[in-house]
């Protein structure tokens, strides 16, 4: 089991993988983010999510989870440390529908009108 763990000090933050530096994975997607962040939704918050996931997972995960990865999770660390073990990540995703389709689709579906 994997733990990622993120600290700011100040203006540094550190973001690690057990106890090793975190690959931003700036060849899969660059926010040019002017590094990790979190507590909001934004290029350094999206940065984080597709290094986490592309080191939990693979990079087609990464890419194509980063921004619900963003809502679920980064967005809403508060403070400047936190901690995420693999099985957190795992949960957090499985709990977590991904709906392609808008709200007034997805309400005509409910409703049985499509």
């Amino acid at each position: 089991m994997k733990v990622y763990t993120g600290i700011r000090e100040g203006e540094q933050v550190t973001v690690s993988v057990d106890g090793q530096p975190l690959d931003a994975r700036l060849d899969l997607r660059d926010f040019h983010a002017s590094g990790f962040e979190w507590g909001y939704e934004g290029s350094g918050p999206s940065q984080l999510a597709v290094a986490i996931l592309a080191d939990h997972a693979d990079p087609q995960t990464a890419l194509g989870n980063y921004r619900k990865f963003v809502q679920i999770f980064i967005a809403e660390i508060e403070g400047d440390s936190w901690r995420l073990t693999s099985d957190e990540i795992n949960q957090r995703i499985s709990e977590t529908a991904i709906v392609p389709m808008d709200l007034e689709t997805l309400m005509r579906k409910v409703r049985g009108e499509i």
